[in-house]
């Protein structure tokens, strides 16, 4: 393994697609390699976050004006950096976040339609040329995300979105991913130990 440094990995992707699993399974098996890891999530990620993300997830929340629910993502994004990105980049750690700006993209630009230069303009300051080292996006077959869904105690109001919202929000992140490097599409419809392999490998490599 090469010298310590710091490396943002995002695992992007909608509802029921396995992003929590394949985060889980990977952070395990980097930290048996003696990688040191942190294992992060949007909205959330820190102290700050977390309180904005549930104001987020608040069951009255659905009455939201959809430029409110934008904002408050930015905020809970922008504490996430200050506390947990930045920190991890200054102690050179591998940093694995669920989510990060191409759900905004693939959520509330596309989905709620939010204006692109509204989100663009707001992420330049937020992120301040910060970048994921890679975005791994996975998909699924719709039957397998509803499944997935219902299995789960808790729902939160983005579980519970139409079968045509989650069809563009998943066109939007595999366009997103689209002959770009540094961006990686699996098909996670069936979450197998092929799958966790091949996700390992493909993190290894890029982090020699």
């Amino acid at each position: 393994m090469s010298k310590r440094r710091f490396f943002f990995i995002v695992f992007e992707g909608i509802e029921g697609t396995g992003k929590s699993y394949q985060i889980n399974k990977l952070t395990q098996s980097l930290k048996k390699n003696k990688i040191s890891v942190v294992k992060t999530r949007e909205p959330g990620g820190s102290v700050s976050a977390e309180k904005i993300r549930k104001l987020i997830f608040d069951k009255q929340s659905n009455k939201f004006h959809k430029l409110t629910d934008f904002y408050l993502m930015l905020a809970s994004r922008n504490e996430h950096i200050q506390n947990t990105i930045l920190k991890a980049k200054e102690k050179k750690q591998v940093i694995i976040s669920d989510r990060f700006i191409d759900s905004t993209f693939a959520y509330q630009v596309i989905g709620n339609k939010i204006d692109k230069n509204i989100n663009h303009l707001n992420q330049k300051y937020i992120l301040n040329g910060l970048k994921p080292n890679m975005t791994i996006v996975l998909k699924s077959n719709l039957r397998n995300i509803y499944l997935r869904i219902k299995k789960r105690k808790q729902k939160n109001k983005f579980d519970k979105l139409k079968s045509t919202f989650y069809r563009k929000a998943q066109n939007a992140f595999i366009k997103l991913a689209k002959n770009k490097k540094d961006y990686y599409i699996f098909d996670s419809s069936q979450n197998t130990p092929d799958l966790e392999k091949k996700l390992l490998k493909l993190v290894l490599s890029k982090l020699k």
